[in-house]
């Protein structure tokens, strides 16, 4: 029997938080596509399911497991809510093998913002990937932006 050649999905995501336009903080993190995540992505290559398209934020500091199916503590107030992000592709190895969401929150609320995730819907969906990061915290009129990578190899 012939074996299969491996089909990886990973990625980062790059933090980006400014006041008053002054960058104070930029990070870039790992991320962990989930197994709900993986499942979304052999359904899309077959045609069925939808695609991802938002980004979501939270304040949850549990560790992101291959289980997770949703954030810890997602924002849902004061600029903080799940946004459609701007999806591209872009090059990482092989001409657009990756996928790219970007978005950015303006907030009008204070948070300690500790989670990131990819999710195929603006409301409920399928998270695709998730990950926890140290706090960023952020006050009203401060903005987060967030480029989310995943790759395909």
């Amino acid at each position: 029997m012939l074996k299969l050649e491996p089909f990886r999905i990973a990625g980062h995501f790059e933090v980006e938080h400014r006041r008053g336009g002054e960058l104070l903080d930029r990070r870039e993190v790992r991320n962990l596509v989930v197994t709900a995540g993986k499942a979304l992505a052999a359904g899309l290559l077959i045609g069925t399911g939808t695609a991802p398209s938002h980004l979501a934020i939270g304040t949850g500091t549990t560790a992101a497991a291959a289980g997770d199916t949703a954030l810890q503590a997602e924002i849902t107030t004061n600029g903080g809510q799940r946004a459609s992000a701007t999806r591209t592709q872009v090059t990482t190895t092989v001409t657009n093998d990756t996928a790219q969401y970007a978005v950015t929150w303006t907030f009008t609320g204070s948070f300690a913002v500790t989670e990131c995730g990819v999710l195929n819907a603006g409301v409920g969906g399928t998270l695709l990937a998730r990950q926890v990061f140290g706090a960023i915290n952020v006050v009203s009129g401060d903005t987060l932006s967030i480029t989310y990578k995943v790759a395909v190899s």
